[in-house]
């Protein structure tokens, strides 16, 4: 996009977008896309995380991608769109909220495919953050939003993850110099081994060994280091106050609530449930599985409720 202005007033010009699209679109009088369906990914994902969804996308499935057309993008803010790392101010990008997440989606989408209003949204973890935020700020702007493993709040347990995070990468005295140095290296493979707990359901860690978990631990600290440290830190700052609870009577969308009563990050009885009665025309469905936060790469073991919320669409 030629430019994007933030929330705080501040503009970024030549604003990359990451996107891809599948499925077929179809079009009313107007030569208007009415099918459109936006895939959000969770923290820093790109748009390559819609492949959660594609077991579902076979003809009469839930997500028919010859019923439905579907845009999956890389967020502001992650690798690949607009971010620090790929604008390279690093940390001089500036502090985006999740409102200007939406507005970012919602402005490309205009510009790049006449779309001002899609059928629905599917969000999960931080992409259900996303979805919340886009219904609450737009509530005409879609028909439903999807709201996988995520919350209304970042609250409690979530929020001290979110903290301690912040202070490991803070507390880094090269953090302010803007260029990657080895104590930074370090600081953003321990700032992601943090995460490693929030993943995979205890019941999923505990029946590992001690040694295949030691394994997977370092495995996965040293597969983070791709990451951008700057994308991080802002995409978690972003996230560290999320607090809609008392915008929720503003959704006018169906909603559709999918939780894992093994995720240790958003456990149903503190975040699904709860949302699900603050919200009018919500449904929600609670997975069994042991992959917990990272349940979305199971969603075929819930195609039928997936598909009779679908057919309404």
């Amino acid at each position: 996009m030629d430019s994007f202005e933030f929330e705080n007033g501040e503009m970024i010009d030549d604003a990359v977008v990451e996107y891809m699209t599948f499925g077929t679109p179809k079009y009313d009088e107007n030569g208007a896309i009415t099918n459109a369906i936006l895939y959000c990914s969770g923290s820093l994902g790109t748009f390559a995380g819609i492949n959660k969804i594609l077991p579902l996308t076979e003809k009469n499935d839930a997500f028919d991608a010859d019923k439905y057309f579907f845009i999956s993008m890389s967020a502001l803010g992650a690798p690949g769109s607009c971010s620090p790392s790929t604008t390279d101010l690093k940390n001089n990008f500036p502090r985006y909220s999740l409102v200007d997440v939406v507005n970012f989606q919602k402005q490309f989408l205009a510009e790049k495919f006449a779309i001002k209003h899609v059928l629905g949204l599917i969000g999960n973890s931080m992409g259900g953050f996303i979805g919340l935020t886009q219904a609450i700020s737009y509530p005409e702007f879609q028909d439903f939003i999807i709201c996988g493993v995520s919350s209304y709040k970042v609250a409690g347990h979530d929020y001290i993850l979110s903290k301690f995070v912040d202070e490991i990468i803070t507390s880094d005295p090269d953090y302010a110099k803007g260029e990657m140095t080895y104590s930074l290296i370090r600081t953003l493979r321990l700032a992601n081994l943090a995460e490693f707990n929030f993943g995979l359901s205890k019941e999923a860690l505990r029946a590992m060994s001690n040694d295949e978990l030691a394994f997977e631990f370092e495995t996965f600290g040293n597969e983070m280091l791709e990451t951008d440290i700057y994308d991080l830190k802002y995409c978690n700052e972003s996230c560290m106050n999320f607090d809609v609870e008392d915008d929720l009577d503003k959704i006018t969308s169906k909603v559709l609530i999918i939780s894992c009563k093994q995720d240790p990050h958003f456990p149903p009885e503190l975040d699904a449930i709860p949302m699900s009665g603050m919200i009018e025309n919500s449904q929600l469905i609670i997975m069994d599985s042991e992959l917990g936060h990272l349940c979305f790469n199971e969603l075929e073991t819930i195609s039928d409720k997936l598909k009779e919320f679908m057919d309404g669409f």
